[in-house]
């Protein structure tokens, strides 16, 4: 009974935020209490287990950061300077924020380079009198696929990386980053050539008006933006200092965020900084978190993970290649972090199958779970939080929407990936029996 009700609150929830017909928060938390009502589980469980408050306090802190540093005009200089130097042609400034954003993605994690440049382009559509989805939509997928490349670039990579030792930095880079160059590559082709008739300046007086422009005058060049560019930079620093100096990701954001509001309390107020946090996507993710914990408690998640297992036999290429589209199809829709903290202990338990070589498993694992949220707006934390900068601006991105471009998106990832996957691991572990 208790499966039963989990899978109805989810399916009917999901519905709901499909539709877009009531804020997806207030649907996602009603949805997770309703499970606490049923039973399901009980608030301790869902405050301590299910709800992931790492990603929500890195999230929170990033917010903070970018909020003050909003304040000072930086993003304002930047995107003027950066469109200058593409004379304000739309399909060079795509093509520019998505390779900024898909690098930014391996360096640091996806989410913060969201956080950092979706007001970059939000700034640069409205000033230009370009529409915004385009953009937006390149800057989700860019993030996704670039998060792909490095163990940090994104969270299920983070968790396959602190599971499996030998699988350090450098692994990472060298297996999944020339797979993402190539689905990059692929994915930026798609878009201009799917968005080339919206992508024409109407305006030319536009483009006169930016090239005529001086950043400098949105600067504000007091001590508070010398402040925020050296925390921003110190707490990005630390970002890429993860793999040697070994402290969490989320504890590197919580000093940078409080260091900077110790900093400029005088000059930001700190209030007014709280009253700028993102605190709909916020409570988004705790209800996601609460929501897919309910599938979790009744063991869904965990029979799916084990019906793999069983339905491969112990298989090495149908088990990598059943992983790689199990995970990516549900990572879109059940939030990829949960999905791979349930992955990763059945796919341990595949040594006790003789296999002996488990990489090949991983490497699927983790391309499927992060190729994979770009299947729908809620199918990985870079996608939220763009929509909910977005909808901010009143630049909301329809779910729907984006599901038209993202599903057949994923499916095209999955089957480059399939053939990667095939030929770099599969084939000479064939050649070998």
């Amino acid at each position: 009974m208790s499966t039963t009700i989990a899978i109805i609150v989810f399916v009917v929830s999901y519905i709901f935020i499909m539709s877009e017909k009531i804020n997806r928060a207030l649907v996602a938390l009603s949805g997770g209490v309703l499970l606490l009502l049923t039973g399901i589980y009980q608030w301790e469980d869902a405050f301590t287990n299910y709800i992931d408050w790492n990603t929500v306090t890195l999230l929170f802190s990033m917010m903070v950061l970018v909020s003050i540093t909003k304040k000072t005009g930086l993003f304002e200089y930047i995107a003027i300077s950066f469109a200058q130097k593409v004379k304000g042609k739309p399909i060079p400034l795509l093509i520019g924020s998505a390779i900024l954003t898909a690098i930014g993605s391996a360096l640091l994690d996806n989410v913060t380079t969201v956080l950092l440049f979706v007001p970059l382009i939000l700034t640069l559509t409205k000033l230009l009198q370009l529409p915004s989805f385009p953009y937006l939509l390149t800057i989700i997928f860019s993030a996704n696929i670039g998060g792909t490349a490095t163990l940090i670039g994104d969270p299920p990579n983070i968790m396959i990386g602190q599971a499996v030792e030998h699988l350090t930095f450098l692994s990472f880079l060298l297996n999944l980053a020339p797979l993402a160059i190539i689905i990059f590559i692929v994915m930026l082709t798609s878009v201009v050539f799917l968005f080339r008739k919206q992508l024409k300046m109407t305006n030319h007086n536009f483009v006169e008006k930016l090239m005529q422009m001086d950043g400098q005058q949105y600067l504000k060049k007091t001590p508070m933006l010398y402040q925020s560019v050296s925390v921003l930079l110190l707490t990005i620093l630390g970002f890429l200092l993860h793999p040697i100096l070994h402290i969490e990701l989320t504890t590197v954001a919580v000093c940078g965020a409080l260091l900077l509001l110790l900093m400029t309390d005088k000059e930001a107020d700190t209030e007014k900084v709280f009253e700028q946090v993102e605190w709909i996507t916020l409570f988004f993710f705790v209800g996601l978190f609460m929501l897919v914990g309910g599938l979790e408690e009744v063991g869904v998640i965990d029979e799916l993970a084990r019906g793999i297992m069983w339905m491969t036999e112990g298989d090495l290429p149908f088990t990598s290649l059943l992983i790689l589209w199990t995970s990516g199809i549900f990572s879109g829709i059940v939030d990829n972090i949960p999905f791979v903290a349930a992955m990763i202990p059945v796919t341990q338990e595949f040594q006790q199958y003789g296999m002996a070589n488990l990489d090949p498993l991983w490497w699927s694992l983790a391309l499927g779970a992060c190729l994979g949220g770009n299947g729908t707006l809620i199918g990985a934390s870079a996608n939220v939080v763009v929509a909910g900068l977005a909808e901010a601006e009143n630049q909301r991105i329809s779910f729907v929407k984006f599901l038209l471009y993202g599903i057949p998106l994923v499916i095209i990832s999955l089957i480059i990936s399939t053939i990667y996957v095939y030929i770099r691991y599969l084939l000479p572990f064939q050649q070998t029996l």
